[in-house]
């Protein structure tokens, strides 16, 4: 079944380029070193194994040492904007009076840029359409505030603006389990670890669910909801992705799959995914 129609122009600017970003991601934020990271860290540290360069020193050994959170961080492409386009190509190092206003711009259009990848996801889904021009309102709305200066973003209501955002997705959300004839829609259970190897989960809404190490191997989710859904350590090796619902790059990259693996189609496959 499709549930999706494809457009790739609609992702051009959700993606990351770190090698135009200045490393925000390694700065701005808390680290825990349970969570995967490489130590514990404050906001607005930067984080030991961040270069001079904004590179980091570690990167083609993640994996090996293990650093989980920092393999399945993805920012939607708001640090490039925040230093491309908001502050015109400056870093925290060209003007470290300005540093922390940076950081907290950073935060802040990283959580409307997801939003923004949610409800551009949304505008793709067939059964979507009815909602298409209130959504697009909405990201209409979210472009304009992640152009305002930084002052005036500092002072943006962002609750309002995710509650608003929220409401409609909750309606696509409908739209699109009434569109799918499954027995799987009801809210199901957290299941971490459990091993649901080649089942069909087409039409399940796993919003906000707990699938840290469970096993999906070789498993279809056509229609089926990720919103917010943990996949830290989830096996989706051989798995059909391909008409997976509000799944994002850093859910895919926390995850384990392989080539066989069928993503959608604005997703790339993990470097660590063999």
């Amino acid at each position: 079944m499709m549930i999706h129609e494809r457009n790739k122009k609609l992702w051009e600017h959700m993606k990351s380029d770190c090698s135009k970003c200045s490393g925000l991601c390694c700065i701005a934020l808390f680290f825990s070193k349970i969570d995967g990271f490489p130590i514990d860290k404050a906001p607005g540290q930067p984080c030991i194994n961040l270069l001079k360069d904004y590179r980091c020193k570690i990167h083609s050994q993640l994996e090996k040492q293990k650093m989980k959170g920092c393999i399945g961080y993805d920012c939607f492409g708001a640090g490039q904007h925040v230093t491309q386009v908001i502050y015109q190509g400056q870093t925290w190092n060209d003007i470290p009076n300005q540093s922390m206003e940076i950081f907290d711009v950073f935060i802040i259009v990283f959580q409307l840029y997801q939003i923004r990848y949610y409800l551009t996801e949304a505008t793709s889904l067939i059964s979507a359409k009815p909602l298409k021009k209130s959504i697009q309102c909405l990201i209409d709305e979210n472009i304009k505030m992640c152009h305002y200066r930084p002052k005036d973003i500092l002072s943006l209501d962002l609750e309002q603006y995710r509650n608003k955002s929220n409401h409609i997705l909750k309606q696509v959300c409908k739209l699109l389990q009434q569109s799918i004839h499954s027995e799987n829609k009801k809210g199901l259970a957290n299941f971490p670890g459990g091993n649901f190897k080649g089942q069909d989960m087409s039409g399940a809404d796993l919003s906000t669910k707990l699938l840290i190490a469970a096993n999906f191997e070789n498993s279809l989710f056509n229609g089926t909801i990720f919103l917010g859904a943990d996949t830290r350590d989830t096996n989706f090796d051989d798995a059909d992705l391909s008409e997976a619902v509000f799944l994002t790059q850093g859910q895919v990259n926390s995850a384990k799959g392989n080539r066989n693996t069928k993503l959608p189609y604005q997703l790339e496959y993990p470097s660590t995914w063999k």
